[in-house]
């Protein structure tokens, strides 16, 4: 199983960036998804989570600004982050637990991808 995000760069403050994270591999199904970021000196942080079916989790400093989704069909998850500022800088990571076949459950992170937001 492998988690390959996208989507990070350079943005201004004010500024929109979208984030994806596909899921590959041999599974049997994907329960919770969700983002997680690191900004140097800081521990990893919970920024959004989504469940299969569709429920939302947001920390308080990202709500009303970033909208977590996903496409169950294509097994990816995805970041839409607006107004974004200065201290959204870090390092986006996905995660997903991944159901196998014999129903085990695992978390598996992407390599993370970095969100730079600078004037």
């Amino acid at each position: 199983v492998q988690l390959q995000a996208s989507g990070g760069g350079l943005v201004q403050p004010g500024g929109s960036l979208r984030l994806s994270c596909a899921v590959s591999g041999s599974f049997f199904s994907l329960n919770d998804m969700g983002w997680y970021r690191q900004a140097p000196g800081k521990q990893r942080e919970l920024v959004a989570s989504v469940t299969r079916g569709g429920s939302t989790n947001y920390a308080d400093s990202v709500k009303g600004r970033f909208t977590i989704s996903r496409d169950n069909a294509k097994n990816t998850v995805y970041l839409q982050m607006n107004s974004l500022k200065v201290e959204d800088t870090a390092a986006y990571y996905c995660k997903a637990e991944v159901v196998g076949y014999g129903l085990r459950r695992d978390d598996y992170w992407g390599q993370g991808t970095l969100v730079t937001v600078s004037s």
